[in-house]
């Protein structure tokens, strides 16, 4: 085992604590969720709660189906396309309150059992994501975490941009500019005045400075809880999250 791969595993560990955080957050979230707090609108338009709630356990199980492909080599039955996950969301979203958390729960529980029954030396074998760019297995986890922390926001239960780990934010930021900065994002300077960060996604463009909460809100498409400054107006960011830039494949 390389260096490398020692230091990489020792953050897979670390990464599975802050993922065990971000699911007791979203358990606390929900532990008093109503039927009818449950059809109403969360912050993502046209979707109720019961909507991001099943998102959630079902964007679960395809991190789950990918861990178990990348541990056992063999994929774990049908995988599920983007018109069966558009129908089950369609359809999961009318459940009962109950039903939603219990399922959500579930979910996540038997994502953590499969990463703990993950082999070291299979945390780097690659699998590929539905929209069809590959990764390794042990990214599969930084998706999960993006997508707790982010709908955990889109609930709209209390837990806002500003509750989001600093060390989540950092991570974000880097991940999310430089998936821009592939794509020639016209901005010259982001700076994140809280994280003392700074990134140069483009030669021209405005220079943006905020919170690194701010700027990654922004970034998603989640608001701003502060002002961002700018020299001129900012561009619309692209619909996230993006393929990430290492090129795994």
């Amino acid at each position: 085992m390389t260096e490398t791969t020692t230091i990489v595993l020792a953050d897979i560990d670390l990464l599975l604590d802050e993922i065990r955080a971000s699911v007791a957050r979203v358990g606390t979230g929900l532990g008093s969720l109503t039927h009818l707090q449950a059809r109403e609108p969360s912050a993502l338009p046209g979707w109720s709660r019961g909507h991001v709630i099943t998102h959630l356990a079902r964007s679960a199980d395809v991190y789950r189906w990918l861990l178990t492909l990348a541990r056992t080599g063999t994929e774990p039955g049908p995988r599920a396309n983007a018109a069966v996950l558009d129908r089950a969301l369609r359809e999961g979203a009318e459940r009962s309150a109950g039903e939603l958390v219990a399922d959500l729960r579930g979910s996540l529980d038997r994502l953590l059992d499969e990463a703990r029954a993950m082999p070291a030396e299979r945390w780097f074998t690659l699998v590929t994501a539905l929209a069809g760019w590959r990764h390794p297995a042990w990214f599969t986890l930084q998706r999960c975490r993006r997508e707790l922390e982010t709908h955990h926001v889109d609930l709209n239960l209390g837990y806002t941009t500003a509750d989001w780990p600093s060390d989540y934010v950092t991570w974000a930021l880097d991940d999310t500019v430089a998936a821009l900065t592939a794509r020639g994002f016209p901005v010259a300077r982001i700076r994140a005045t809280d994280l003392d960060r700074a990134w140069t996604p483009a030669p021209a463009g405005p220079t943006v400075t905020g919170s690194g909460r701010s700027i990654l809100a922004w970034l998603t498409g989640r608001g701003t809880d502060t002002p961002l400054r700018s020299d001129v107006p900012l561009p619309t960011p692209p619909r996230w999250p993006l393929p990430p830039t290492p090129g795994w494949a």
